[in-house]
């Protein structure tokens, strides 16, 4: 049984209404080492991103009971986690609104997945070193004991001890 050195899994939500966005997205994210969480409409969007405490959040603008906006905005008065718009509006006047909102980037559907999963890096990367740590804390690995010395915790797979 060898010991390794593992990155923390950051976790992204995905806020779509449309399922096979969300199931790509999804895909191509655990693909890179992160875990996901999704929801399909605003009012979950809100609740996801307070009771999950993600990460980074990818918020789509048009999305049924709530939409982006106002999700941005909610998420904003009490969070600082990154939000990067998705979505198929790409007039000025929707940017500007997202990101005076309080969105960190604003991306127009389509785009490529490939620049997706570079502004999502490159966005935990910025708020891993304005919090003062490390972008990919340490954790050890023995089987399927992780032992994470920042913050104190031994877990055996899924279980904390």
């Amino acid at each position: 049984m060898g010991v390794t050195l593992t990155v923390m899994e950051n976790k992204i939500l995905v806020v779509d209404d449309e399922k096979p966005i969300v199931d790509i997205l999804k895909i191509n994210l655990e693909k890179n080492g992160y875990k996901v969480i999704c929801a399909y409409d605003g009012e979950a969007a809100v609740e996801k991103a307070f009771s999950d405490e993600p990460d980074l959040i990818l918020l789509d603008v048009m999305l049924p009971k709530t939409d982006g906006f106002t999700v941005c905005k909610k998420v904003r008065e009490k969070s600082a986690v990154p939000i990067i718009m998705l979505t198929a509006r790409e007039e000025e006047v929707d940017k500007v609104l997202g990101l005076e909102l309080g969105a960190d980037d604003y991306m127009t559907k389509p785009f490529s997945l490939r620049e997706l999963m570079a502004r999502v890096k490159a966005n935990l990367r910025r708020t891993h070193s304005a919090s003062g740590s490390e972008a990919g804390n340490d954790v050890m690995t023995f089987g399927d004991l992780i032992i994470d010395t920042e913050k104190y915790e031994v877990r055996k797979k899924d279980t904390a001890i």
